[in-house]
């Protein structure tokens, strides 16, 4: 009776414990699981499930690895907010899968994506027809943001520059180059994308956040 009245003592404090671990890392590791999250996950739940049934070891023995996969995992999450090339290095970039209604289907084979895979997470959204569909991204979680024809062009808002970095793919993907980039900038008083945190065109005009 003791063992059993222990081991749901150990099961309520570890509940607790990684209650608090994942509120420290904070919202987005509850909200969006990259390949990093999966396995910091996976590593505490497997040592959660030894500290409650191995009643021979002492549980802080459990807590302190625990704790470590913590300041690990803060830790990267800094970088990422940092550096935009260790971000999709970790957690990867969105993908144009379809363009103007064309399937891309390089980017595809690089994410190594088939049409099977694409007409699922179609369907998943109620959409039966590729033609009804204007662009299609794979986010870097793995889900599919569809916006259809009748949506019009001027709802999708790919990022043009990211962290004072320009994001050539997607200002190519909506038929732009750079020079015509810097001229609209330079009318809005910037000379460089050092400047600037975030850019993109929304409803048909650039919207632009600065660093402060």
């Amino acid at each position: 009776m003791e063992e059993y009245f222990m081991m749901v003592l150990r099961t309520i404090f570890m509940y607790f414990i990684i209650l608090l671990i994942f509120r420290l890392m904070g919202k987005r590791e509850i909200g969006e699981v990259s390949i990093l999250d999966l396995v910091v996950f996976v590593m505490i739940a497997e040592m959660a499930v030894v500290a409650i049934e191995d009643r021979s070891r002492n549980i802080s023995e459990a807590l302190l690895p625990m704790f470590v996969l913590l300041v690990i995992q803060v830790g990267m999450a800094m970088l990422s907010i940092k550096s935009q090339k260790f971000r999709e290095m970790v957690d990867g970039k969105p993908s144009l899968i379809i363009n103007h209604g064309k399937i891309d289907e390089k980017v595809m084979k690089q994410q190594r994506y088939n049409f099977d895979d694409l007409l699922v997470q179609l369907r998943e959204k109620g959409i039966i027809h590729l033609s009804d569909v204007e662009f299609a991204i794979l986010e870097p979680s793995g889900k599919l943001s569809v916006i259809k024809k009748d949506e019009g062009e001027k709802n999708i808002a790919l990022p043009l520059i990211l962290d004072g970095k320009l994001q050539t793919q997607n200002l190519a993907g909506l038929g732009r180059d750079i020079t015509w980039l810097k001229a609209e900038l330079k009318k809005r008083g910037f000379d460089d994308f050092d400047s600037i945190s975030f850019c993109s065109m929304e409803n048909g005009r650039l919207f632009i956040d600065a660093i402060d």
